[in-house]
């Protein structure tokens, strides 16, 4: 479903003369369906990994593939059409604040083009399924973190994407929540989308037990199934 092979990505700094390496001669593969964490300390790679797959940002070296699609090198409207089978869930949430939980779930749909009929039907399904049906006319200021994130998770969720992408969604949350947020993403692979998940929670991880990506200083130092958190 998705390879990346020998990609590296410089970054050129205005301010300093010498190039910032985020990412050096990474190669993996994610297979449909599969629960992938990918792991390593602040500054390792990990969001420089997410924005290189969703298109946010473009690669000095290698290739990327989604189905057999080169992100890297198809127009932008092809990559607008491979982002709608993508969900990604941000830790810093990207909600509209002026906009009902209700409003910041269909606001996905209205911009896809769906119908009335068929956004109503989507959204209260996918806010049953995060257990905000009863907040749907709440504003996200009213809502506590934890359900701040279960709203940012039916926003990715709701066009039933193919692979659901997390980055460090945890990051804000108790140790309650965190476990919520999790369960929650454990249940949407079990449906059959494939959930990569960049984060630096050890207890994550080890309860996990499913495939581990480590990297280290923008180098794949460890690719494992049943992983460890191990640094």
């Amino acid at each position: 479903m998705i390879s990346f092979q020998n990609v590296s990505k410089i970054y050129y700094s205005s301010v300093n003369s010498y190039p910032i390496t985020a990412l050096k001669d990474v190669s993996f593969i994610v297979e449909p369906k599969e629960f992938v964490s990918i792991v390593g300390r602040s500054g390792a790679g990990k969001t420089t990994l997410v924005k290189l797959l969703i298109g946010e940002e473009r690669i000095t070296e290698g290739e990327i593939f989604f189905r057999n699609k080169n992100i890297a090198r198809i127009k932008s409207n092809e990559l607008q059409k491979i982002r709608k089978k993508i969900g990604v869930v941000y830790q810093d949430y990207r909600l509209l604040f002026s906009k009902t939980v209700y409003e910041n779930v269909s606001y996905i749909l209205e911009v896809m083009g769906f119908s009335d009929q068929d956004i109503a039907r989507d959204v209260s399904r996918i806010l049953g399924i995060v257990r905000l049906r009863e907040r749907a006319k709440n504003f996200p200021e009213e809502l506590s973190g934890g359900e701040q994130q279960r709203l940012v998770i039916a926003r990715a969720l709701v066009h039933q994407p193919e692979i659901v992408i997390a980055d460090e969604p945890t990051g804000n949350l108790d140790p309650y929540n965190t476990f919520e947020i999790i369960n929650l993403f454990k249940k949407i692979n079990e449906s059959g989308t494939t959930v990569i998940l960049a984060t630096h929670d050890k207890r994550i991880i080890d309860g996990l037990a499913k495939r581990v990506i480590t990297l280290e200083a923008g180098r794949l130092i460890r690719d494992e199934q049943g992983g460890k958190f191990i640094l």
